[in-house]
C-alpha cells in the first residue's frame, strides 16, 4: 500500500448504516420530548418518518433530511458517493426532489489531504448527479471519519409521501436487492468474492431518482426507504404508523445470493442483532428460513424504495420500475390489522 493511501474501514468500529442507534432505542432517547404544534409541519420526528416535511405556500413544501455515517468502503472517492446517495434517499423518499446540501465532515488530523479530497469529490459527483447542488457544510476532527450530508428538498404538499399513509389491499413493490450490510461485513473480514463485493458498491451508488420519479407518477399510499433497520424494522414502523399488518412474501424478495449464503454461517453485522431486537416481537416468521430471517433484518446502506401502491396501479408501476431500478419486485401486500403481530413471512 503507498505511503499516503489510508484503509478507511479500518478506522471505523462500525461501516455505513450499521452504525445507527437502534430504532428501539432511538424511540426510548426521544420519548418525553414536547412536540411543538406548527399547522405548516406536515411531518415531524414523532411520526418515525425519513425527513421532515414544512409547508412553505399552497403548491410547495420543504423536505429535510441529515444523514452521515464511518467508512463502508476503504476508497474515499467510493465513501464519498455511497454517504451521499444514502442522505439523498431520504428526500426521494418522501416524494420529493433534492435541492441543497450540507456536508457534515469528521475527519482524523492526520488522514492525508489528497484522501479528503476524494472523499469530497465522491459527495459532489453523487449530488450533482441528482440535479442538485452542494452550498457549504461544517467539518470538525475526530478519531474516526464520518461523511454525509444535510439535504433540502421540495415537494408538492399535497403529494408528501410518507411511511404511514399504507392502506389494506395495497401492493408492496421494493427496488434494490437484499444483502449489503452482510458484504460489506464480510468484505472487512477479506471474507466476500470481489464480484459480490462490487455489485454491493454499485447498489450503494444508485441513486434512488429513478424508482422516486416513476411512483409520482401513481397512486403510491407510502414510502420509505430501507436503509439502517433493515427490510423488517422499516416495514414494522410502516405497519404500526399505518395501523395496518403487513404479508411479505419472502420467496419474492431479491436476496444477494452470496449474502444468503454467508449468513447461513453466521457471517452478520452487529446492527442485525440490534434490528431484530426492535422489530421480532411484531414478526410472524412462519417457516422462512433462518439464514432469510437474518437478511431481513440486515441493515442496507443506501438501500431501494418500499412502496405501498394502489392495486390497481402495481403493474403499471412494476413494469415502469423494471426499467430504471436495478431490482423492481412485488414483495408483498397490505391488509387489515387483526391485533397481534404485524408482520407476516409468507
Amino acid at each position: 500500500m503507498p505511503e499516503n493511501e489510508v484503509k478507511l474501514t479500518k478506522l471505523a468500529k462500525c461501516a455505513g448504516c450499521g452504525a445507527k442507534v437502534g430504532a428501539g432505542v432511538l424511540a426510548q432517547l426521544l420519548d418525553g420530548i414536547k412536540v411543538h404544534q406548527d399547522p405548516n409541519l406536515l411531518v415531524g420526528f414523532d411520526k418515525s418518518d425519513d425527513a421532515s416535511v414544512y409547508k412553505v405556500s399552497d403548491d410547495m413544501a420543504l423536505v429535510q433530511t441529515v444523514d452521515f455515517f464511518p467508512p463502508i468502503a476503504d476508497d474515499p472517492y467510493l465513501f464519498g458517493q455511497i454517504a451521499a446517495t444514502n442522505a439523498l434517499s431520504d428526500v426521494y423518499a418522501m416524494g420529493g426532489e433534492p435541492k441543497l446540501c450540507l456536508n457534515i465532515m469528521a475527519i482524523p488530523a492526520d488522514m492525508p489531504k489528497d484522501a479528503v479530497h476524494q472523499l469530497l469529490r465522491g459527495g459532489y459527483d453523487k449530488v450533482y448527479e441528482a440535479g442538485a447542488l452542494i452550498t457549504g457544510g461544517h467539518s470538525i476532527l475526530d478519531e474516526e471519519p464520518k461523511y454525509g450530508l444535510a439535504v433540502t428538498g421540495f415537494v408538492n404538499p399535497d403529494k408528501v409521501l410518507t411511511n404511514s399513509g399504507a392502506k389494506p389491499g395495497d401492493v408492496l413493490l421494493f427496488t434494490k436487492p437484499i444483502g449489503i450490510g452482510v458484504i460489506t461485513t464480510a468484505a472487512k473480514a477479506d471474507m466476500a468474492s470481489q464480484e459480490s463485493i462490487e455489485f454491493a458498491q454499485k447498489m450503494m451508488t444508485t441513486l434512488n431518482k429513478s424508482a422516486r420519479d416513476a411512483m409520482v407518477k401513481y397512486r403510491v399510499h407510502a414510502c420509505t426507504d430501507v436503509t439502517g433497520f433493515g427490510m423488517l424494522g422499516h416495514t414494522f414502523e410502516m405497519a404500526q404508523g399505518s395501523d395496518v399488518e403487513i404479508e411479505l412474501h419472502v420467496d419474492q424478495i431479491d436476496f444477494i445470493p452470496e449474502a444468503l449464503e454467508l449468513a447461513r454461517i453466521g457471517i452478520l453485522p452487529e446492527g442485525m442483532y440490534r434490528n431484530r431486537t426492535f422489530a421480532e416481537s411484531g414478526v410472524d416468521a412462519g417457516e422462512t428460513e433462518l439464514c432469510k430471517q437474518d437478511l431481513l433484518y440486515d441493515p442496507q446502506t443506501a438501500g431501494g424504495l418500499l412502496m405501498a401502491v394502489d392495486p390497481e396501479d402495481a403493474d403499471a408501476l412494476l413494469e415502469e420500475l423494471k426499467g430504471c431500478v436495478p431490482s423492481a419486485r412485488r414483495i408483498g401486500l397490505v391488509r387489515d390489522y387483526q391485533g397481534g403481530k404485524r408482520i407476516f413471512l409468507r
